[in-house]
């Protein structure tokens, strides 16, 4: 179906709507840092997580991916070896920011994970299968904005295998979880420049670790007990909607505090532009199909945020929630 060339590699391929997107990104980017800088009373440990999430977690995955031939890129603005910058980057942008609502919303911390994997994998769900349709005539040849090498076997939709959904529950997972014991143990030591400085890029291999480990293969389709390509794929990305779904009637529109517009607008921000920008070049691309596919998804994903911010906190839970992060800082 596609027609590589890798012999003809060049450092960038003029695709008009690639850039569109890829400058999109980064504009997101550039608010999320600005965001970081102004509202995060500690900025500098985030920022390094968003570094080390790049270049010591996604980057390295992505690049993985492609050298097993499992998918591949079409070359854009700024390329981290075979992986446009531009996507470790929205990944990083997906799970600060779910931390970010899952702080204010009443549930336990150690479900934090499971809500962000689960906003990763919806959030997927709508960029996915309208990137492998964004094919262009390159220098290395005919290739999409993202195309996955699968066999007609593989369980599939719009030619994106199914456990690559569930795979950003795990990519999105894994780092929240790592970004949470890194922080916890920034706050026990009293927030030393030191642990400030190790926990991020530590957090980020011992994802990346996780990432490449057979726990992964268990939770995409129950490798090593069945194989990749099976009914065990739908099962698998069928549990971590149901694990949301758990999580949305455990959270019941219950707040520590209340979502603020000028505090925390940049939940709103990512996820709405990300969504507004598919909708576009999907309608500009003639894919019908694939934006009626992702259009629940998007409604779910953004009318769970609107629900966290009509929310009110529970009496005394405001109070509360504010004095308890008054003393973690």
């Amino acid at each position: 179906m596609y027609d590589l060339d890798t012999s003809a590699l060049q450092w960038f391929t003029m695709v008009p709507s690639w850039i569109l997107q890829d400058v999109v990104v980064l504009l997101l980017a550039t608010a999320t840092i600005g965001f970081i800088i102004k509202h995060e009373k500690r900025p500098l440990p985030v920022l390094l997580e968003f570094f080390c999430f790049i270049f010591l977690y996604a980057a390295v995955y992505e690049n993985l991916a492609t050298v097993m031939g499992w998918y591949g890129y079409g070359r854009s603005i700024v390329m981290v070896f075979n992986v446009p910058i531009t996507v470790p980057i929205i990944e990083f942008l997906f799970v600060y920011t779910a931390i970010h609502f899952c702080k204010k919303i009443k549930i336990p911390t150690w479900t934090i994970p499971l809500f962000s994997g689960a906003f990763g994998v919806i959030a997927d769900l709508t960029l996915d299968p309208l990137t492998m349709t964004q094919t262009a005539a390159t220098n290395e040849g005919t290739i999409g904005r993202w195309t996955w090498f699968i066999s007609e076997s593989d369980a599939s939709v719009f030619d994106v295998p199914i456990y690559n959904f569930t795979g950003w529950f795990l990519l999105c997972g894994y780092a929240t979880v790592f970004i949470l014991l890194g922080r916890y143990w920034y706050k026990k030591s009293g927030h030393k420049k030191a642990v400030a400085l190790l926990y991020p890029p530590l957090c980020m291999l011992g994802a990346l670790a996780l990432m490449v480990s057979p726990l992964s293969a268990f939770l995409l389709w129950l490798g090593p007990f069945f194989k990749k390509g099976g009914v065990t794929e739908y099962i698998m990305l069928g549990l971590t909607f149901a694990v949301f779904f758990v999580l949305l009637a455990v959270w019941r529109g219950r707040m520590r505090e209340k979502l603020s517009w000028k505090r925390d607008y940049i939940v709103v921000l990512v996820f709405g532009v990300f969504h507004l920008s598919n909708i576009v070049f999907a309608l500009i691309g003639g894919q019908f199909k694939i934006l009626l596919f992702s259009l629940p998804f998007i409604a779910l994903q953004m009318g769970v945020i609107a629900w966290g911010f009509k929310s009110r906190a529970l009496p005394g839970e405001s109070a509360a929630h504010l004095k308890s992060k008054h003393l973690a800082d």
